[in-house]
C-alpha cells in the first residue's frame, strides 16, 4: 500500500535520471519533437526554480522552469510538468505549480510561458498568448500557447524569438 505522505523540495541533480523516467512516463518519445522542448535543450533549466515531489525518498513529480529570452526580454519557460500515473488528480500537481509559481515571483521573473491545456493553468493565472507576435521554435497550437504575468503587464510589447537564455543571439 503506498504511504500517501507527499514533501515538496528543490530538485537536486540526483533526481535527474528518476525526473526523465516520469517525463517519459507523462509524454513518450514524441517529447523530443515539440517546441518547448527544442528550446530546454539550448542550455540548463533552473534548479532554484525546480521542484520535486517526494513521498520518502521516491521522486513522484516534477516541475522545471527554465530562463528564456523572447526576442530581448527575458521570461521563464513552465515545464515539463508530470505526475507518476499512480499519483495523479491528488493535488501534486497543483502543489508543485504554487510552490514553483512563487519561487519565480520572490526570485524576481517577471513572466512565464508554457505550452499546455488553459483549463488546467488558468486557475495559476495563464492566458493565452493571442495577439502578441512571440514565435516558438516550431509550430504551436494557438489555444495551448500560455503566459503568467508576474508583474502587471508584463506581457506588454514582448515579441520576438523564443529561445533559451543561454543560446545567444536575437
Amino acid at each position: 500500500m503506498l504511504n500517501h505522505v507527499v514533501a515538496y523540495a528543490p530538485e537536486e541533480p540526483v533526481h535527474d535520471v528518476v525526473i526523465e523516467e516520469i517525463n517519459r512516463e507523462a509524454f513518450g518519445p514524441g517529447r523530443f519533437t515539440r517546441a518547448a522542448y527544442r528550446i530546454r535543450e539550448g542550455g540548463p533549466h533552473d534548479r532554484s526554480l525546480s521542484f520535486v515531489a517526494l513521498n520518502g525518498e521516491h521522486v513522484i513529480a516534477s516541475i522545471r522552469l527554465t530562463p528564456i529570452l523572447i526576442g530581448p526580454t527575458p521570461a521563464m519557460l513552465l515545464g515539463p510538468l508530470a505526475v507518476r500515473p499512480a499519483w495523479k488528480n491528488q493535488g501534486i500537481g497543483a502543489a508543485l505549480m504554487r510552490t514553483s509559481m512563487e519561487a519565480a515571483r520572490l526570485a524576481g521573473h517577471d513572466l512565464v510561458i508554457l505550452v499546455g491545456d488553459e483549463p488546467y493553468y488558468a486557475p495559476f493565472g495563464f492566458r493565452q498568448i493571442s495577439g502578441h507576435q512571440i514565435e516558438m521554435p516550431a509550430p504551436v497550437d494557438p489555444a495551448r500557447f500560455l503566459a503568467c504575468e508576474l508583474k502587471p503587464r508584463a506581457l506588454y510589447d514582448v515579441a520576438g524569438k523564443v529561445r533559451h537564455a543561454h543560446s545567444g543571439g536575437i
